[in-house]
């Protein structure tokens, strides 16, 4: 097998198993590599080792961030991504180190300008005067996988133009070989229970980055994510111009903006940090929880905050697709979560792959509910990634879980946007923010699916939870977009439609559970959405309501109540 036969094999998609049959004839090439990569780091880690040794760790640690900085851009793209992810930890890397990691995102070495140059006009067939009117003589960024340049059309439209850098590919197969070989070889050794699962993640991560490096791929990609946020004002994504975008160059609408850590600028232009957090983090569950359709590779090289307040993402090639039935576990887990329901929170990890469907879950429980327990605390607003991820990893290496595959990306995402928002705030804690999204989606039910979760949350063995329904309302009012009323509105249409029916009933019940009536938990209630049940309003709702409702569904309902 030669190497075109396999670049353009299975349509030019990331196949480890002709990458491996490649490599096995050519070994000299993968020792080689090996050998650079092994060296390269050895001679890192001794250096560290000697300035802790010669006591001059303070003296030498600005040049020790720079050295790890060049080494992981000698390396090249596969190791670059892996800067760019620790270069969204702030609670993981030392400053110095991150101050240095930050710049893998878009200063990188840019590659030759002619050569850049002559890529453009060989994948769009034209001459580069013939296409544009101004295009800037350098690059204005340059990344892992390509650089940019700041132009404009003939036709007056600012663009950006984006270019691969050329034979990509040979040395991404390389590398990727070298992981999936070093992964199924360390993963017994590994102090996790993650077996051949190891080579899964490194197969997805390999999936991801051929399709990063088509740039057809990625188009299609931003214009389905554009299409997901078409009715979002606060999110902002760049226009594809086709005529001129190939698989190794893209054309797309400019975007002006800030990073999401460039917080002087952002204060400067008189924007909210934490207004741009809120829209980070609630596009983000958006994508995972609505969508089903996220950016794998949110590093603040890749999201922006516009002047007019909106989010911009301008990357989209490393993305991911999540199906119905692993969305809905996930808000299942979030909310088990939440409600300390560890138990059910073990079957949620079942669904999701966390754990096989023959394994025991009844000695996990107890394991789960200490050390998720320790890790949130008594508010759930004191929950973040490290304080779980620093605490599950008990549990990995004493129970059987594993991680699927499509969750290193989903983690991933997760872990680098907390790590954006710790950037613009040191004491942001992801559920608070997060929490009141999903508890606003599940209050207003808008699909039979969240309206059952609804039912899931509200009821425990058999009775309906005053607690956790005051908690619902409470959390999901602390998003200044939740109004009580339109939600109101919606339950008490739900209570008299025929799928309400069951609700109704169990409301009654719990109105007169234990041979009295609960005033004091309605009474409760009341107290928190009185402010904002106005009665002209209420008088709305309940004329738009009677409305509605037609006569089928009114004389269905009356022998129920009465029935009560």
């Amino acid at each position: 097998m030669n190497w075109q036969t396999l670049t353009q094999h299975n349509n030019r998609e990331y196949d480890p198993e002709a990458i491996a049959r490649y490599y096995s004839y050519r070994p000299w090439l993968a020792w080689t590599r090996a050998l650079i990569i092994i060296l390269s780091f050895a001679w890192f880690i001794l250096s560290l080792k000697l300035d802790e040794w010669q006591n001059q760790v303070e003296q030498n640690k600005l040049k020790r961030a720079t050295q790890l900085r060049q080494l992981l851009t000698r390396l090249g793209p596969t190791f670059i991504k892996v800067g760019q992810a620790l270069s969204t930890r702030p609670d993981l890397v030392r400053k110095d180190f991150l101050e240095e990691l930050v710049k893998l995102q878009d200063q990188l070495p840019a590659f030759d300008n002619h050569i850049a140059y002559q890529i453009i006009e060989t994948e769009l067939n034209q001459n580069i005067n013939e296409i544009f009117s101004d295009l800037s003589p350098i690059p204005v960024a340059a990344a892992s996988l390509g650089q940019v340049y700041r132009g404009r059309l003939r036709s007056g439209e600012e663009v950006a133009v984006k270019v691969q850098r050329p034979n990509l590919r040979p040395l991404l197969t390389l590398d990727l070989y070298l992981l999936r070989w070093a992964a199924g070889w360390l993963a017994p050794w590994l102090p996790l229970n993650l077996g051949h699962d190891l080579t899964l993640i490194v197969d997805e991560f390999g999936t991801k980055l051929f399709e990063e490096i088509d740039y057809i791929h990625e188009a299609r990609n931003a214009e389905k994510f554009a299409h997901n946020f078409r009715d979002d004002v606060s999110v902002k994504v760049p226009l594809i111009y086709w005529s001129y975008t190939s698989n190794h160059v893209l054309t797309l609408e400019w975007i002006n903006g800030f990073k999401l850590t460039d917080t002087k600028n952002i204060r400067h232009s008189g924007l909210d940090p934490e207004a741009i957090i809120q829209i980070g983090v609630t596009s983000g569950l958006k994508q995972l929880l609505e969508y089903g359709f996220f950016h794998a590779d949110p590093h603040p090289g890749n999201l922006f905050a516009m002047p007019d307040g909106r989010m911009a993402y301008i990357d989209f090639g490393m993305m991911d697709q999540l199906d119905e039935t692993t969305k809905e576990a996930l808000v299942d887990a979030l909310v088990h979560l939440v409600n300390k329901d560890y138990c059910d929170l073990a079957e949620d990890f079942v669904r999701l792959g966390f754990l096989t469907p023959d394994t025991d879950i009844r000695p996990i429980v107890p394991a789960l509910e200490k050390v998720l327990g320790n890790a949130i605390g008594k508010n759930v607003r004191d929950f973040n990634f490290k304080t779980i991820t620093d605490q599950f990893s008990e549990l990995m290496y004493d129970y059987p879980f594993r991680v699927p595959a499509q969750f290193a990306l989903i983690i991933r995402s997760l872990v680098t946007q907390e790590g954006i928002a710790l950037s613009l705030n040191p004491e942001f804690k992801i559920v608070e923010v997060s929490y009141p999204y999903v508890a606003k989606r599940l209050l207003t039910g808008e699909s039979p699916e969240l309206r059952r979760r609804l039912l899931n949350v509200l009821f425990k063995d058999g009775k309906f939870q005053w607690q956790r329904l005051e908690n619902l309302i409470a959390i999901a009012r602390t998003d200044s977009n939740f109004d009580v009323l339109p939600t109101a509105q919606l339950g008490l249409q739900y209570l008299l439609s025929n799928e309400g029916k069951f609700l109704w009933r169990q409301l009654v019940l719990a109105l007169t559970e234990d041979d009295r009536l609960h005033t004091a938990e309605v009474q409760r209630l009341w107290d928190l959405v009185k402010d904002d049940l106005k009665p002209n309003r209420l008088l709305s709702v309940a004329i738009s309501v009677l409305t509605d409702l037609s006569k089928e569904s009114a004389a269905s309902f009356i022998p129920e109540l009465s029935n009560n």
